[in-house]
């Protein structure tokens, strides 16, 4: 019971920060504002759905995927931090009469739907850094202590705690806008969109500084 609590805590002290669907709803609402409240509720239910499946699939089969395919963890890094980078980019340098515009476009669910897993399961809400911790925590607790039931049930609850925070933050969004108002939510979805590029920067020099090592090592 010992274990299995302090696998669950860990579980949620290191991915919830890097997820926190707090920071992403203002992000979340500027790229659906096209949708209506339930629909967006809709998307936010199925964005959280996808986000538990990433965080379970990553922390339990993440180092295997990877190594079938001879993919190395530095190198996730630094292609998801490419990724992080480029979406936080446009975000930021999205004008407002884009913005204007794209509120008057008339926007078909089944259309858009795809964009619940990318980009706003990925890389918006578990992005390539909650996954390398995800794999690092799953790979970590199975050499440690082997095969464990209660550890993987853990990360089950701690998977779903984290969904659960997902779609409440994400299908309310728009009680938050109604909070801080228009004039603060452009502020928080540019200062959202520029620690976004910020985040994908720290990714990919994480990366890219383990890579450097690597090869220091090798050369060596």
């Amino acid at each position: 019971m010992l274990s299995t609590t302090k696998v669950l805590f860990l579980f949620l002290s290191a991915l919830f920060p890097i997820v926190n669907p707090l920071a992403g709803s203002p992000i979340f609402l500027s790229l659906t504002q096209d949708y209506s409240k339930e629909d967006r509720r809709v998307l936010g239910l199925q964005v959280a759905v996808n986000s538990f499946f990433l965080l379970i699939g990553s922390y339990l089969i993440g180092t295997h995927i990877l190594a079938f395919f001879g993919i190395s963890l530095p190198v996730v890094q630094v292609g998801g931090g490419l990724i992080v980078i480029s979406t936080g980019w446009s975000l930021l340098m999205q004008g407002e009469e884009e913005q204007r515009s794209q509120a008057h476009r008339e926007v078909q669910l089944g259309e858009t739907f795809p964009q619940a897993f990318y980009p706003l399961t990925l890389p918006l809400t578990v992005g390539p850094g909650s996954i390398s911790v995800a794999i690092t925590l799953g790979a970590n607790s199975r050499h440690v202590q082997g095969v464990n039931l209660a550890v993987i049930l853990a990360a089950l609850v701690g998977s779903l705690l984290i969904a659960c925070s997902i779609y409440v933050c994400y299908g309310f969004a728009e009680r938050l806008a109604q909070i801080v108002g228009k004039a603060g939510m452009t502020v928080i979805t540019r200062l959202s969109s520029f620690l976004m590029v910020c985040i994908g920067v720290q990714i990919l020099w994480n990366g890219a500084s383990a890579l450097v090592r690597t090869l220091l090592g090798q050369g060596g």
